[in-house]
């Protein structure tokens, strides 16, 4: 059974950090691209970074370049994002998708996942 689960949400201040996992289950990563999005309340989904090819292609939102890094350990079939200098504005439930394919064109196109987890909620507050 494909399976992806997120964790290590939470609140933080503004200038903190965070790293969000993502455990995929099922499946091989080097085989699918994973992608990590976002939903704040009242808006729509949006893409936030990508990593596929086992970690050999990413991509990242203009949002959040030079803030947060996406990365693999394919021995554990997980994915991270780490979040630093996190601002208000970041605070949003963040989900962990997979699709077949291993390039991350594309990556913020939400229908192209097949695969999602359940989401963790992320606050930036003081």
């Amino acid at each position: 059974q494909l399976q992806v689960v997120e964790s290590g949400g939470g609140l933080v201040q503004p200038g903190g950090s965070l790293r969000l996992s993502c455990v995929v289950s099922g499946f091989s990563l080097n085989s699918f691209a994973i992608g990590w999005f976002r939903q704040a309340p009242g808006k729509e989904r949006e893409g936030v970074s990508c990593i596929g090819m086992g970690g050999g292609s990413t991509a990242y939102a203009d949002s959040v370049k030079g803030r947060f890094t996406i990365s693999v350990d394919n021995d554990k079939n997980t994915v991270y994002l780490q979040m630093n200098s996190l601002k208000p504005e970041d605070t949003a439930v963040y989900y962990c998708a997979a699709r077949l394919g291993v390039y991350c064109s594309g990556y913020d196109y939400s229908e192209s996942y097949d695969y999602w987890g359940q989401g963790t909620q992320v606050t930036v507050s003081s």
